[in-house]
Order: structure tokens, then C-alpha cells, then sequence
């Protein structure tokens, strides 16, 4: 700061002044001292630091005392203003720790003639993916950020969720640029269709000033809503997802609360118009989508909804795999700073518990994993300038594969004292086999329990109490670790999360085969789907109106047929099944059995030709067990019948 008062005024002398040469005088004596020393000189300019702590408070007042209209104040991101009575509202709001481009924002409803306002660019990037498939229905995904590179837990759930997704769907991904490279754009092209990136607004209007949470103006863009709507009704998009509360009121089918924002206000800040304007908008919005998806059974408990459900966050077990645990006294703590309670996290940790851990184990290291620009976001959330210089605490930006770090630690920590939804950091910790020490918001809905496969604390004292409980006992240490490994391959495979999430869209969508009885107008398409399943049986197609014949028709057109008959109570034989080579794996075949069984209660028998592989690999799919065989049962060519039988 006195480097840079005198490269702007190098033709005035200079007097550095620090709080240390007064101790702990008062405002009225350092005044006194200050103006008995500067009495032979005019003051042009007094600049001052406006620090969060009380060091240089005396000094800062007796320089108010001795300059009022020279105040030349900096603070902690070291931007400048001028303390002048005449612009007392600026001064009063750098003073509070509003940054300086902010400062002379003023509402539009409240000053409509301010040029400052709200840019939103009309540029739309349409990419190309993957070929879309008749046998894929279409779904949109809309996202504050794209979700590639993994650096932050919001982007790994997308990711992961996408490529689970995109085994029975094509999908459209929607999301506001976030200086995603060429080849981040091709790896989600691979697993989409299309790609569509809009820039994000540049809102100016004052945090305060609006009903809505200033996160919500923030990602309104008409070229993002208008991009939506088109490419929805040119593609025939069936379902949207949107991802992130603030994006609701672009509407759609499914929202996915990745945390429930209002209740992580209310941990830190309650009762602030914050947390009173995120709780209105979001307990309205939550009721006008079809599902909502949380992340725990707790988050699903607060909500308090019908068509609220969980999906939990999940961890990838083929990459995050147990490696041996090297001698040391290594912690790592893994927590993008653009999420804040993170940074809460870290000062935590930082001021609080490593104080206490460090003169008992002189040896220890931390390694922490801030995600990219973590002091961008540190200065935004806190007003310091610069990260603390902490020795032994090392702290990396982005780092692209975050499980070397993992292999050289020994515990892993997480010192989240405010936490909504689940956090990723804890299962990746579990995944790779190394305990983890946790305050109790931190691993909440997780359904970890103290001890067994986590260590739970939530003071200072407690909290570094556990670490050194943990360093200093290998066996109970590795084995949490192995409990945590345990937990996470029974809980949070991302395979079995991919399965839940297909299934709810599945739920949602309308069916894309009707099914209806057969009618003598049928006869001649019935007949020439026959004539093309030559693995089927081959029979009079008249003769089908004797028996329980039914159609299944896709888009208006007839795909297949399936016939069967009573044999006995609650027993029916299936006679016949086909479906066009045209419309074969669009799960029109799955679709006719189904609706058979449950027109029908009780057991179906069927036959099926020996070398016909893929049928029977659909009927034991579909719960069809092999009771026997009939030698010679088809003709043309002989083949041997296999004899199947579901119970429905």
C-alpha cells in the first residue's frame, strides 16, 4: 500500500506510520502525538487500511481526527476510495466491505437513469455430439456451469450422472460457459448429443436490492431461455432436468436441489434477508416441478414433499480404488472455494484447529485442494486480499486427478461447519480407503456413525482431538478406513445411482408403445411381421383372433404382436411373440410381455427356439426361468423348444 501511495504521488513526502510505535494508546493520545509531529506540514492525502481486526482501529480513528477530509481508505482486497462527507453513502458502503465495482450500483427501480445495468449476451454455441438413435428417447439437462474438468463436487454428480444417463438416453446439454477448454467440450461430447454453452450474464444490480436471491438474476439469460425452448420443440426433447435451485424458473420436469440453499443459509446467517428470500423462492418453486431430487433422506425430511426424492450423491469404485497407506502424518483436505462454506471450512481448520495440532505433532502436513481461482473466491467471500501463509499448510488450486493426493495421505479431513445436501469429498475419501475425520455437517445424510466408519467432531478441541486419536492408532485408524470402503461400495456405486436416476425419468416419460387387442384390419401387418421373425413360430394369422392376440404400435405404427391362451386357472400359454427388424431393440419386445403378465396374474409358459439366444436372454431378463425341453418342437428348420415359465 506505500509502495503504490508513493508511485502515485512521488512528488509529496512520505511518512509510513504503523500501530506498532503507540501500543496501546488511545485514539486522543496517538491524535496528539500525530499533530505535534506533523504540525509543520499540510496533509494532502492520509491513507488507511481498513482491516478486520482491531489492530489498526486507534490509528485509523486518529487519522479521521487529523485529516476528515483526506481519508484515502483501502481495504482488504487492497482496492482504494475516497472518505468524503459529500459522498458519505459510497464511504459508508466501502467502509461495510462492499467491493468498489459494486459500490455505485444503485437499483434500476431506484435509479432508472444509471448506465451501469445488467448485460446479457445473445450468444448461443450449438457442438454436436454423438448420433441420436430412434431407440434413445430425448432428454435436456440444464447446468449453471459445464461439468467438465471434475473440479468441484456439483460437476463430478453431473458428470457421472450424464454418462449413466446417456446409456438409454440422448442428451442435450445446456450450460453457461465456464472457461471450459476445446478438449473439455469433447469429452462430454462423447456422451451427449448436443452441447449447447451460452456466456453467463453480467449482472449489476445490488445484492440487496431484489425479491429474488441476486443467484437467480445472475443466471437469467433470454438467449439460454429462448435456446431451450427452440431446440425442445425442433428435437422433440421429451423431459428437462435442471440442475441448481437458481435455474428453476427456467421450469422443466425434474430439479435437482444439490443442496437445500435456504437451510445453508440458515446455518450461517439466520433470519438474514439472504436466508428469508432463498426460503420463499425456494419452497415456492419445489412445488411446481413433477420430482425434485435431493441428496439424502435428511434434505428429503426438510422439504417435506410429495414428489420429493433422493437420488444420493455417489463416487466412481473402478477409479477410486484402496491403495496402501504410507508411513506419515499427512491430512489433506479437499473443498472447492467457490462453494463458501468451504472457506468457512478452511479458516476452521486453519485458525482454530491447527493451532492446537501443531506443537503436539510437530511433523504433520496438510494439503488442501481449493479448486481453480481459490483467491478469487477467497477475496470474494472473506475481503482479505491474500491467503493466509500458514507453515506446513500447503494449499493447490485445481488439481485434474485428485487420488495421488489421496494415496500419500492418512487422514483425510473435513472441517465443514455448515453443509446442505452430501458432500462428494467424504465418499472419495472412503472410496480410496483412508479415514476420515468429519464435523457432523460435513458427512450428514451420508448415514456414517461415529467410530465405525468415521470420526465425528465438531469443536476446535475436539475436532484435532480426533486427528491425534487416529495418527496415533494405526489399527482403529485402518480400521474406519476399511468400514468406510465397505459403506461406500453398498451405498454409492455411481452405477446403481445411474440405474435410479434412469428409472425416475422412465417414470416420468410418457410411454412410446401403446398396446391395444388385434382386429381383422390387423390380419395383413400381423402377417407381415411374422413373415420377417423367422425364429418365431409361423401360423395362420386369422387363427390369432381365436386366442388373446394384442398389438404394440410406436409413433402410430404397428411393431409387433403377442398371442396367448388359458390353459388353466391362473395359467396361460404365450403362443406367439414378434417384433419387426425395424423396430427390434427399442424395448417394444420387453413392453408386450410385461403387459401380459400383469393383464394376467399367475404363470405364463412359453417356447423358444434353442438357438435363439437373444430372446431367451430377454426372457430371463425379464424373470422367465428354464423348466425344460421339447426335442423337435419347430419345423423348418427342426430345433428343439426350450420351455420357460414366469410367475406374475
Amino acid at each position: 500500500m506505500f509502495a503504490e501511495i508513493q508511485r502515485l504521488e512521488p512528488g509529496r513526502r512520505h511518512f509510513f506510520v504503523t500501530p506498532d510505535e503507540f501500543g496501546s494508546s488511545s485514539t486522543l493520545a496517538i491524535y496528539g502525538r500525530l499533530r505535534k509531529r506533523f504540525r509543520h506540514y499540510r496533509i494532502g492525502l492520509a491513507p488507511v487500511l481498513l482491516e478486520a481486526g482491531g489492530r489498526y482501529g486507534a490509528l485509523r480513528r486518529a487519522a479521521f481526527l487529523l485529516g476528515p477530509t483526506k481519508i484515502l481508505a483501502y481495504n482488504q482486497r487492497l482496492e482504494r476510495h475516497h472518505l468524503r462527507p459529500g459522498t458519505w453513502i459510497s464511504a459508508w458502503l466501502f467502509v461495510r466491505g462492499v467491493p468498489l465495482d459494486r459500490i455505485f450500483l444503485r437499483p434500476q427501480w431506484l435509479a432508472p437513469w444509471k448506465r451501469d445495468r445488467s448485460v446479457y449476451s445473445a450468444e448461443v454455441q450449438e457442438f454436436e455430439g454423438r448420433p441420436l438413435s430412434a431407440r434413445r428417447r430425448r432428454i435436456a439437462v440444464l447446468s449453471p456451469y459445464f461439468p467438465y474438468p471434475l473440479s468441484h463436487g456439483g460437476a463430478v454428480r453431473i458428470f457421472h450422472l450424464l454418462r449413466e444417463m446417456g446409456q438409454e438416453f440422448d442428451i442435450f446439454l445446456f450450460a453457461f460457459r465456464d472457461r471450459e477448454t476445446p478438449d473439455d467440450i469433447a469429452a462430454m461430447l462423447e456422451r451427449c448429443a448436443r452441447v449447447i454453452l451460452v456466456p453467463k450474464t453480467r449482472y449489476r444490480e445490488p445484492r440487496w436490492s431484489t425479491l429474488l436471491p441476486p443467484e437467480v438474476h445472475e443466471f437469467r439469460s433470454p438467449a439460454m431461455l429462448g435456446a431451450l425452448r427452440r431446440i425442445r420443440n425442433e428435437y422433440r426433447i421429451e423431459a428437462v432436468q435442471v440442475e441448481y435451485t437458481m435455474l428453476a424458473p427456467y421450469s422443466g420436469d425434474v430439479l435437482v436441489e444439490h443442496d437445500v440453499t435456504f437451510e445453508l443459509y440458515r446455518q450461517i446467517k439466520a433470519g438474514s434477508w439472504d436466508h428469508r428470500r432463498w426460503r420463499r423462492f425456494e419452497r415456492k418453486w419445489i412445488k411446481r416441478y413433477r420430482r425434485v431430487v435431493v441428496m439424502s433422506e435428511q434434505d428429503r425430511a426438510l422439504l417435506a414433499r410429495p414428489n420429493v426424492i433422493v437420488i444420493p450423491n455417489g463416487v466412481d469404485l473402478d477409479r477410486f480404488t484402496p491403495e496402501i497407506e504410507r508411513p506419515g502424518r499427512r491430512l489433506l483436505f479437499v473443498g472447492s472455494f467457490r462453494h463458501f462454506p468451504n472457506i468457512v471450512a478452511y479458516r476452521f481448520f486453519a485458525e482454530q484447529v491447527w493451532p492446537i495440532l501443531r506443537p503436539q505433532i510437530p511433523e504433520i502436513t496438510v494439503t488442501v485442494v481449493a479448486g481453480p481461482d481459490p483467491l478469487v473466491y477467497w477475496r470474494e467471500h472473506t475481503g482479505l486480499a491474500d491467503l493466509p501463509d500458514v507453515e506446513r499448510i500447503r494449499v493447490l488450486s485445481f488439481v485434474a486427478d485428485v487420488r495421488p493426493l489421496y494415496v500419500e495421505a492418512n487422514l483425510a479431513i473435513v472441517p465443514t461447519l455448515a453443509s446442505a445436501g452430501t458432500n462428494l469429498k467424504v465418499l472419495e475419501a472412503m472410496a480410496m480407503c483412508r479415514a476420515v475425520v468429519s464435523a457432523s455437517s460435513g458427512c450428514a445424510g451420508l448415514g456414517l456413525e461415529h467410530g465405525v466408519n468415521v470420526w465425528i467432531a465438531d469443536s476446535a478441541a475436539d475436532f484435532a482431538g480426533g486427528i491425534l486419536a487416529l495418527l496415533g492408532d494405526d489399527s482403529l485408524r485402518e480400521r474406519i478406513a476399511a468400514a468406510g470402503r465397505a459403506h461406500a461400495e453398498q451405498h454409492f456405486d455411481w452405477k446403481r445411482i445411474g440405474a435410479r436416476q434412469r428409472g425416475m425419468l422412465h417414470e416420468l416419460l410418457p410411454p412410446r408403445v401403446q398396446i391395444r387387442p388385434a382386429q381383422a384390419a390387423d390380419l395383413s401387418r400381423i402377417t407381415d411381421i411374422q413373415a420377417t421373425a423367422l425364429e418365431a413360430s409361423q401360423w395362420l394369422s386369422r387363427d390369432y383372433l381365436t386366442f388373446d392376440c394384442h398389438l404394440a404400435s410406436l409413433d402410430g405404427n404397428i411393431a409387433g404382436f403377442i398371442v396367448s391362451r388359458r390353459v388353466a386357472d391362473r395359467e396361460r400359454e404365450i403362443l406367439n411373440i414378434a417384433v419387426h427388424p425395424d423396430f427390434r431393440r427399442l424395448g417394444i419386445g420387453t413392453e408386450l410381455l410385461q403387459a401380459e403378465c400383469a393383464r394376467w396374474p399367475g404363470s405364463h409358459f412359453l417356447e423358444v427356439r434353442e438357438s435363439n439366444t437373444a430372446a431367451r436372454r430377454l426372457y430371463e431378463r425379464l424373470g422367465f426361468e428354464v423348466i425344460g425341453t421339447r426335442p423337435g418342437y419347430y419345423e423348418n428348420p427342426p430345433e428343439t423348444g426350450i420351455v420357460m415359465r414366469i410367475f406374475s
